[in-house]
């Protein structure tokens, strides 16, 4: 693993000081829907901006080739791999509700953040329906469990430059 504690990026549970060695960058997991091109080339547009500044990105959909990943078991093993190989999360929550599947590896991920085995979760939704809700609720609408499950192991932000900064602090 590459998360050492000492001095460096905190986590944002345990509050624990970490740093990277120098044979590794950060890497993060690139959480989202990706059932259609406009979704897979939303997450590989992100992708492309943290990798161009050096931070490595497990992006779900480039583990498989086509548009058929296979049985649910090996999407759950290729994607289980993946969050594991991380060390933060960047979820995006864009839609009318937060993607199943997404929602499933923010609960996944933030057990391990509150273990402290990984750094935090960064939740962005830039979905205009939700930013108008935020005057109403606090969380815009979001699902309260998958909110909080973020805000435990995070920070929610409302743009995608705010969640660049956010994964930015930890590299």
């Amino acid at each position: 693993m590459r998360l050492a504690k000492s001095a460096g990026a905190r986590s944002f549970f345990t509050g624990w000081v970490w740093s990277y060695s120098n044979e590794a960058s950060m890497k993060v997991y690139l959480a989202g829907p990706l059932f259609s091109q406009a979704e897979r080339d939303w997450l590989s547009s992100i992708a492309a901006r943290l990798r161009a500044d050096a931070i490595e990105c497990f992006v779900p959909h480039e583990a498989f080739a086509g548009t058929e990943p296979g049985s649910a078991t090996a999407v759950f093993a290729d994607d289980l791999a993946g969050m594991r190989s991380c060390d933060l999360m960047l979820a995006w929550l864009d839609g009318a509700m937060v993607d199943d599947g997404t929602a499933a590896e923010i609960g996944i991920f933030s057990e391990w953040v509150r273990r402290g085995e990984k750094l935090a979760i960064i939740g962005c939704c830039t979905d205009l329906r939700q930013i108008r809700r935020r005057s109403l609720a606090e969380h815009a609408g979001l699902n309260l469990f998958v909110a909080g499950a973020i805000q435990s192991a995070g920070v929610l932000v409302w743009s995608i430059e705010a969640a660049i900064a956010a994964v930015k602090k930890f590299a």
